[in-house]
């Protein structure tokens, strides 16, 4: 059963390299972690949320939206088979009722702040810059080609977007559940500016990644989606 349909477009994703041993306390029970040729990722994503409708309805005011994440990248063997997805440290929204839903329904980590976004075609050039508050803003910006190209088999953006899993813990609890759509286009990245305070808005554990410079810098087109309903597993 479909819980949530919408697109995911223009994903900006933003990734580094972590030490494995900060991320074990946040691992669901009955997952381990996934690595990309012998590394550990953690992936900040900012993306817009368009043409959303919950158990087939659209909210009004709500169908139209940024969200920002900072998320890690797991897998699960079920009957011989891999199942590969991701664990959100902190999704933020700019609505309550978003993080309402999400927490409640899905034990989510989803907190509201206010944001905003900037979307300009200008050329053969694509900007997208997300932002968020706290007490101040916080953003990251890219600049891409505008034509979009396939993605690679075996690339590192293969492996950064074909998760198709959420899992989330809540103590010794874990729920598991799909996110479906198809193989996503990219763009080539010519210029990308990240201006946040991981520990401010991510805790002690990610202060390190104030000092780090990015692995890779991605933009996906992106595509719609549809999320299936959840189920826990452990």
């Amino acid at each position: 059963m479909n819980f949530l349909k919408a697109e995911w477009r223009k994903l900006a994703i933003i990734n580094y390299e972590i030490d494995p041993e900060i991320l074990l306390p946040y691992l669901p029970k009955g997952t381990e972690l996934d690595f990309y040729k012998g590394r550990c990722y953690v992936s900040l994503v900012g993306f817009m949320f368009l043409n959303t409708k919950l158990l087939g309805l659209p909210i009004p005011f709500h169908r139209n939206f940024e969200e920002v994440n900072l998320r890690f990248y797991v897998k699960k063997k079920e009957k011989g088979v891999w199942k590969r997805g991701v664990v959100f440290i902190k999704e933020i929204v700019p609505k309550p009722a978003l993080s309402f839903v999400a927490n409640t329904l899905y034990k989510e980590n989803y907190y509201t702040m206010p944001m905003k976004n900037q979307i300009h075609e200008s050329g053969d050039e694509l900007l997208i810059r997300y932002s968020w508050k706290d007490k101040s803003w916080h953003s990251i910006e890219i600049m891409a080609d505008r034509t979009a190209k396939l993605m690679e088999e075996n690339s590192e953006f293969e492996f950064i977007t074909e998760h198709y899993f959420g899992f989330t813990k809540k103590e010794n609890t874990t729920t598991e559940y799909e996110v479906c759509h198809p193989k996503w286009d990219c763009y080539t990245v010519k210029e990308h500016h990240v201006d946040i305070d991981f520990q401010k808005i991510y805790g002690n554990n990610f202060e390190c990644l104030n000092h780090q410079k990015p692995l890779s810098v991605m933009l996906a087109e992106g595509s719609q989606i549809q999320v299936k309903t959840k189920k826990c597993i452990s």
